[in-house]
């Protein structure tokens, strides 16, 4: 099993990644997910452990299923 920083940085690719492959800007997705900029982007480099609430935000907002940011990691 990975360790927390380890697995923070693996869900931080993965949401950039995900939000990425849609053409969603971070500023834009922070937005929808009612997060400010520099939280998501803080998210996506690894830096802040988040929420399953938040994680599902994301999730839904970037139209996929929650298990998809962190399956396989």
């Amino acid at each position: 099993m990975k360790d927390k920083k380890q697995l923070q940085l693996a869900i931080g690719k993965r949401i950039k990644s995900l939000r990425e492959e849609k053409g969603v800007a971070q500023q834009d997705l922070a937005a929808q997910c009612n997060l400010e900029k520099s939280n998501l982007s803080r998210l996506e480099a690894g830096g802040t452990n988040p929420t399953i609430y938040t994680l599902k935000r994301i999730a839904d907002n970037l139209g996929v299923n929650l298990e998809d940011l962190v399956i396989n990691l």
